[in-house]
C-alpha cells in the first residue's frame, strides 16, 4: 500500500488493514516508521470525521482512579476530606478550581475534561419544623 493522504472512508479503511498487519512492528524499522506515519494520518482523518464527546468531569476522576489502582483515600490531597471526597464523587458537590488545578497538576487529568459542565445531584433537605399549636 502506497502512502497518502486519507481522504475517502475507503483509504481509511484500508490504512486501517494495513495498520492491523504492521502492528508488532519495531520502533525504528521501516515497518515501524510506515506504522507511525499511518497512525498519524488515521488520527487526522478520524479528528476530522468522527467526533468523540469528552468524558464527564466525575467519570474521568473515577476511570483515572481505578486505571492507577487509586482509592478515594489517594485523591484526598487534590480534593480535601473524605466526606468531600465523597460529595463530590457521588455528585453532591460541583468541583471548585482549586480541585481542577490540583487535579491537573497532581494526576495529570486534563483540565479541560475536570472544566466541562455536568449535573450534581441535589439534596433533599428534610424541614424539621414543629406546628405550634394555636
Amino acid at each position: 500500500m502506497e502512502i497518502k493522504p486519507i481522504k475517502t472512508e475507503k483509504d481509511y479503511n484500508n490504512a486501517l488493514k494495513e495498520i492491523e498487519k504492521l502492528f508488532a512492528s519495531e520502533p525504528g524499522t521501516p515497518e515501524g516508521d510506515r506504522l507511525d506515519v499511518l497512525s498519524t494520518l488515521v488520527e487526522a482523518y478520524e479528528d476530522e470525521h468522527y467526533f468523540i464527546p469528552a468524558p464527564d468531569p466525575i467519570e474521568a476522576i473515577h476511570y483515572f482512579m481505578e486505571s492507577r489502582g487509586l482509592t478515594r483515600v489517594d485523591i484526598e490531597p487534590y480534593i480535601g476530606s473524605q466526606a468531600r471526597v465523597s460529595e463530590v464523587l457521588n455528585r453532591k458537590r460541583s468541583l471548585t478550581l482549586s480541585m481542577i488545578q490540583r487535579l491537573h497538576a497532581g494526576l495529570g487529568i486534563p483540565a479541560e475534561i475536570l472544566v466541562q459542565p455536568y449535573k450534581i445531584i441535589a439534596a433533599h433537605r428534610v424541614s424539621h419544623r414543629t406546628a405550634v399549636a394555636a
